[in-house]
């Protein structure tokens, strides 16, 4: 990733903004927009303007604005946003793990190997950032708000929604100045961000998801409990997955101090099993909770993927609304 162009690539935002992204819930917003919405009203604080179309209230007409366009703009205000998303982007040691990094960084389950950079894919934290700043862009050209916050063990960043232009150089900013250390907690990031968001909307997790399952699994169900719509982009490394290495390699614990010596081909079968086993369960307690769940590779195309179960979401038409259990007997017996 060029750090001249940062993560805003126009050829991924050409794929994936005509598309727009909605939410499958009820949220908290505005009737006309494209989401459904309990409630009606204006709050205070001015958020943009937009173009007057019939049937739109006269008295939201501003007319210093006509009388310097001589054309007529509504005033809109946060309350009015269509829908308020939350981008929740893992800063943690393990998403340091990718092209160039890894020397440094990790294959799963914090552990890394030491070999030479490849030059043909991201790292995970650059290609979750990217998806970030590509998701806010998206939000913004609907006249949604967005926030977002940075974490590991803890939030590092938050950013309260807003449907203001600034808020994609706050989140780009944010993004850009960040540097993934530290443990991953992410259930008890989940619990934290569900009692700073006091409005229903769209809750994005982008992460490896190399956590206490459980403890996410619980705080996805408080955020479920809550009204919440969420979307999960699991990222990992084609590394991650395969552990395609031939030689002796060093594996080093990416958030602790162990090291191992191994040869990966005695384990790679096991390892690749484990890895499925892994993803698949995630993948499978989020689609039985009505959570959409994607998997993506540093080494995928962002635009197409995204273009992909983009459309896919929008062809969903009555899915149905699940909730998120804790409880692995719950779940196997709710998909017998």
């Amino acid at each position: 990733m060029s750090e001249s162009t940062g993560y805003l690539k126009p050829e991924i935002l050409s794929r994936i903004v005509p598309l727009g992204l909605r939410a499958q819930r009820v949220v908290e917003g505005a009737m006309s927009g494209l989401h459904r919405s309990p409630l009606h009203g204006l709050s205070v604080e001015f958020a943009d303007y937009r173009e007057y179309t019939p049937g739109d209230d006269l008295k939201r007409l501003d007319w210093r604005a006509y009388a310097r366009s001589n054309r007529y703009y509504i005033k809109r205000y946060e309350e009015e946003t269509n829908f308020r998303a939350t981008l929740l982007v893992d800063a943690s040691a393990s998403m340091r793990y990718g092209a160039g990094n890894r020397g440094k960084t990790g294959i799963s389950h914090r552990q890394t190997r030491t070999a030479p950079p490849h030059t043909d894919r991201f790292t995970k934290f650059d290609y979750a950032a990217t998806l970030a700043a590509s998701l806010a862009v998206m939000c913004l050209k609907q006249r949604d708000a967005v926030g977002m916050a940075l974490f590991d063990a803890a939030e590092r960043a938050w950013l309260r929604p807003s449907a203001a232009q600034s808020q994609l150089t706050k989140i780009l900013d944010t993004l850009e100045s960040a540097k993934p250390d530290r443990t991953t907690d992410l259930g008890a990031v989940l619990n934290k961000v569900a009692a700073q968001i006091h409005a229903r909307g769209l809750v994005v997790v982008i992460s490896d998801l190399l956590c206490d399952l459980d403890a996410l699994y619980e705080g996805l169900g408080r955020l479920q409990y809550q009204g919440h719509d969420i979307l999960i982009f699991q990222v990992l490394d084609k590394e991650e997955i395969e552990l395609p290495f031939e030689d002796s390699v060093l594996f080093k614990d990416i958030e602790g101090v162990e090291e191992l010596f191994a040869e990966p081909w005695a384990f790679r079968k096991a390892y690749r099993a484990a890895m499925e086993a892994f993803i698949r369960d995630v993948g499978s307690r989020c689609r039985t909770a009505g959570i959409d769940h994607v998997l993506l590779t540093t080494s995928d195309d962002m635009g197409e993927a995204m273009s992909k179960y983009l459309h896919q979401r929008q062809a969903i038409a009555g899915r149905r609304i699940g909730k998120m259990t804790t409880s692995s007997h719950e779940h196997a017996g709710g998909e017998r």
